[in-house]
């Protein structure tokens, strides 16, 4: 038996949307336990494309229960959308298999009319959030004056808070942002229609997760965005509002720690980033957009495109040592296959003294350079390769030093994008 958690390894966008996808098919219950519709897991099944911003990748298969943790905010207007879709296409047979928990956080039309006015505000000091309301219906949930799903669909006290939250918001709207306020009556119409849909989700999660795991089944924990992106432990203030991490899990979910048995980090053969801060191995010429042209790495949810560097091994023990990852899927191998050389970043140096760790300070993070390691490119495709032993002798020695140096096992080497173009090298679900 063994629960698995799946946390990106970098800044996001590492393709833990595939990897949820495959390990589904091990797993039980497969549980998103942080963020919001901020982030998109993009999965290619046959020739489908298939987009996701909330519901659990293991939606894409039947006899899979998906749950949606307390940890996570919800757009009710971006759930029913997602679930609308995946009815049309066939994904969604039986509600029964996807349920909400009861004490998740709803996003509010305000939480969305504050974050777009608060960057605009920002001017050049702009976070680079999505303007989705995660980080002010975070806010509220650490403020105790959020609104969580079992407040929703009860009319009465979803009524008396919404009245009670509209002043405050109200006043930070039109007195600091200068905004319009927002309207009672149109909020509570729209959101009684979205709780009469969601309804039939709502569940004590954490205890049904309890009773699952004590009955054997086995579960696969999903995040969104990445490491360098939590709210503790990334590059903070650019970060997200959330715990990307794998203590998350816990926390987001209501399991407890020795229900998790191992935590898979999803690292890029490369690295990508969206939105400000720093990132020392950042590429702003042409082999920059080389690698985001090829790789396409534009967001699944804003179509923004990724700032691309090399591959940072400072980034990855950070994560390895964080998470305490017991393996790592690296992804997008195939993107390297036309270079002639490719450089590894094994260190950094700030003011001549080689560090140990990633620096907390932004300031000292923003001023590190970058050590680089120059390998050699195998300039041959990739992508119908089936065994690790199929890859051209260089790109295995490729993988074997990005495992040094992030001192964790690679379990996973992705080389293309659909299912089938995904080498296993070791099951941990076995």
């Amino acid at each position: 038996m063994a629960n698995v958690v799946v946390v990106g390894a970098q800044w996001g966008d590492e393709g833990k949307g595939k990897v949820v996808d495959i390990y589904t098919e091990y797993a039980d219950d497969i549980v998103r336990y942080q963020g919001g519709n901020n982030a998109g897991h993009t999965l290619v099944v046959g020739a489908e494309k298939v987009v996701l911003h909330l519901i659990p990748s293991g939606i894409l298969h039947e006899g899979k229960r998906c749950i949606i943790g307390n940890g996570v905010v919800l757009d009710p207007e971006v759930f029913i959308k997602e679930i609308t879709k995946l009815k049309a296409s066939g994904r969604i047979k039986d509600d029964s298999c996807l349920l909400l928990s009861e004490s998740l956080h709803i996003i509010m039309p305000y939480h969305k009319r504050i974050d777009i006015a608060r960057e605009a505000k920002s001017g050049d000091k702009k976070i680079g959030t999505t303007g989705r309301g995660i980080g002010p219906c975070y806010e509220d949930k650490i403020g105790r004056r959020g609104i969580r799903l079992m407040d929703l669909i009860d009319p009465e006290t979803f009524s008396r808070k919404l009245k009670e939250f509209l002043i405050e918001k109200n006043f930070l709207l039109q007195q600091f942002l200068g905004e319009a306020p927002c309207n009672f009556d149109e909020i509570l119409a729209e959101y009684q229609g979205y709780a009469d849909i969601l309804r039939r989700y709502v569940a004590d999660t954490a205890l049904i997760l309890s009773k699952d795991l004590k009955a054997g089944k086995k579960a696969l924990f999903e995040g969104a965005q990445g490491t360098l992106l939590d709210v503790d432990h990334g590059t903070y203030p650019f970060v997200t509002s959330s715990s990307t991490c794998s203590g998350g899990a816990c926390t987001g979910s209501g399991v407890s720690p020795r229900d998790i048995h191992e935590i898979i980090g999803i690292s890029k053969a490369y690295v990508t980033r969206v939105g400000s801060g720093p990132f020392p191995t950042e590429l702003l010429e042409e082999t920059g957009e080389k690698l985001r042209q090829v790789g396409g790495e534009f967001g699944a949810t804003t179509g923004r495109p990724r700032r691309c560097g090399w591959f940072d091994a400072m980034v990855v023990r950070y994560a390895v040592r964080v998470n305490g990852l017991t393996g790592i899927a690296l992804t997008k191998l195939d993107v390297l296959s036309d270079f002639d050389t490719i450089k590894v970043c094994t260190g950094y140096n700030y003011n001549g003294k080689a560090l140990e760790t990633l620096p907390a300070s932004l300031e000292i993070f923003e001023k590190c350079q970058p050590v680089y390691e120059e390998l050699p490119g195998w300039n041959s495709d990739i992508t119908g390769a089936l065994s690790f032993e199929e890859l051209p002798p260089k790109a295995q020695s490729y993988v074997k030093r990005l495992q040094e140096l992030a001192g964790c096992q690679i379990v996973m080497v992705s080389v293309g994008p659909r299912r089938d173009q995904t080498i296993t090298l070791r099951n941990p679900f076995a």
